[in-house]
């Protein structure tokens, strides 16, 4: 297969799933010629990144991640892609291990923040208790002078419940949760827009009803920086 791209995913599989649908559906295709060549490793048994972060006498995801880029760059992908933000804590040991350029989902996402909330000044992230302390999304966001704000700890309760009690325990979106969540980071943390900062966060968004809290969905992201990247392979 020529001019395609790896997705390395399965952090949480339903996640995963979410990113293939919307990368699907948002492929501009009339017949199956049209849609995008791609490698999907689902590596479901790569051990929780933030439950390392957090402590790091747990099992290290790394190895299992450096495993993948390794095996998968020897195929020749054109680019990767990680469906996972709190994974990116490794991306640059993670890019340092293959000449295949690895697309940065937090950077990606902050990126975008300027042309589609010129206004914002204070920039929420919800995410993992890894994502969330690890500075992945803080570094990005200073880097381009805004302040970040982080949820108070009965916001990241809450945001750890709908992560993995609902989502990735029981496969299910508890929207009232998920608005919740939101609320409180935008009128109570006083938010111009939060960054859904997890892939888990990602599914939540395209399961719920449609809201009008300002938000900035990284998987989204990526899947549109996926698109815009294959298709120039066509070229």
């Amino acid at each position: 297969m020529k001019d395609f791209f790896t997705i390395i995913g399965g952090m949480g599989t339903p996640a995963t799933e979410s990113y293939i649908r919307l990368l699907n559906k948002r492929t501009p295709a009339h017949k199956d010629q049209d849609y995008l060549n791609y490698i999907l490793v689902n590596h479901a048994t790569v051990p929780d990144r933030s439950t390392y972060l957090l402590d790091n006498s747990k099992p290290n995801p790394y190895p299992d991640l450096l495993e993948d880029i390794k095996a998968q760059s020897e195929l020749h992908p054109a680019f990767f892609v990680i469906a996972c933000n709190t994974a990116h804590y490794f991306y640059d040991d993670l890019q340092k291990a293959t000449d295949v350029p690895i697309v940065h989902m937090p950077r990606e996402t902050v990126k975008l923040i300027k042309k589609q909330y010129p206004e914002a000044k204070r920039v929420g992230i919800i995410g993992t208790p890894g994502t969330t302390s690890d500075g992945i999304y803080d570094r990005e966001l200073e880097a381009l002078n805004y302040e970040v704000v982080k949820p108070t700890p009965e916001i990241q309760d809450m945001t750890s419940k709908l992560i993995f009690d609902d989502i990735k325990a029981n496969n299910q979106v508890d929207d009232k949760l998920f608005y919740s969540i939101l609320d409180k980071m935008i009128n109570e943390q006083k938010s111009d827009v939060v960054i859904l900062g997890c892939t888990e966060l990602s599914y939540a968004q395209e399961m719920a009803h449609e809201h009008n809290f300002p938000v900035m969905d990284s998987q989204l992201v990526l899947v549109d920086k996926s698109i815009e990247m294959a298709m120039k392979l066509r070229k």
